[in-house]
């Protein structure tokens, strides 16, 4: 990310907190570095220690401050709540939560499998839920005020072809964040969510346009006739997380170029159209990158 390009002055963030599900790679290493650029302290989660540290050494040399990694299967409500406590006898309460972690694969939905649902159901909505509860508990004990930012897509407006099991999950964070935002308003938590239109990582771009066939692919789809800038997300996060928004609560705001109201934002268009070989082959895709993560876990 260009960091350059953050809009909001140095230092803005000092003395917050902030917790980044799966935020070793892609969407979340971009929001992490932005935090941690504008001075907050940042912890990231990820399923991968190897890539954690990875990341925290890397941001440490561009921009300093202070980041930590900690490796956590947020399906795992046990694991979560060791985390946490970890969190916070490393300083105290956070201040903020980013519910970035996610998985997702295109697939016809009479392909799908109870274990390939589980798979995004568990991660998403499961996972988002459990570090939402186990962190929201603990800061109305302590009567302390801070702000949750969940990663959805525009998904949860419309609903997409071709990945439901992630559509059905992120509407249910959705429901949590407006339901949340009145129900735990008076404690002082924040709920707003971003729906980001296409940022291409590598991960998203594995399972989502493999062999370059996804439908979001291919930019002149968008109005604006491109992707969007890492920077531009970072400052959209930065800005509801950071001071100065407190009274913006309940919300879910896309950042995608007017993809939405141009084409709906989902995979219908381009693979509605696609046989059984052209599936197969692309399944045979996404099980390789499986393959190879599962692969890269296990080293540490």
């Amino acid at each position: 990310m260009d960091v350059s390009k953050l809009m909001f002055r140095d230092g803005l963030m000092k003395d917050q907190r902030i917790l980044v599900t799966g935020g070793g790679t892609g969407l979340g290493r971009e929001m992490a570095e932005g935090f941690l650029k504008l001075g907050a302290t940042v912890y990231i989660c990820g399923r991968r220690q190897n890539k954690l540290d990875e990341t925290v050494s890397e941001l440490l040399e561009m921009h300093g401050g202070k980041i930590a990694g900690h490796a956590c299967d947020i399906r795992d409500a046990d694991a979560i709540h060791e985390m946490v406590d970890t969190i916070w006898a490393d300083g105290g309460a956070l201040t903020g939560v980013v519910n970035n972690a996610a998985g997702n694969f295109i697939s016809r939905t009479e392909d799908l499998s109870v274990n390939g649902f589980n798979a995004i159901a568990d991660i998403v909505m499961r996972g988002t839920f459990y570090v939402t509860l186990d962190v929201g508990k603990r800061l109305i004990e302590e009567g302390r005020s801070a702000s949750f930012l969940s990663i959805l897509t525009t998904w949860v407006w419309s609903g997409s072809a071709f990945v439901v099991p992630s559509a059905m999950s992120k509407t249910a964070i959705h429901a949590m964040t407006q339901s949340l935002a009145t129900e735990w308003g008076r404690y002082g938590l924040r709920f707003n969510a971003i729906a980001p239109g296409l940022f291409p990582t590598k991960g998203m771009s594995a399972r989502l346009s493999p062999g370059g066939q996804g439908g979001n692919s291919n930019n002149q789809m968008n109005p604006m006739g491109r992707t969007g800038e890492m920077h531009e997300l970072a400052n959209l996060a930065v800005f509801l997380m950071g001071p100065g928004a407190e009274y913006v609560n309940g919300q879910t705001i896309a950042i995608d170029g007017a993809g939405y109201q141009a084409n709906g934002g989902t995979f219908y268009p381009a693979l509605q159209g696609l046989g059984d070989a052209e599936w197969e082959q692309m399944r045979e895709m996404i099980k390789g990158t499986n393959a190879k993560d599962k692969a890269d876990r296990a080293k540490g």
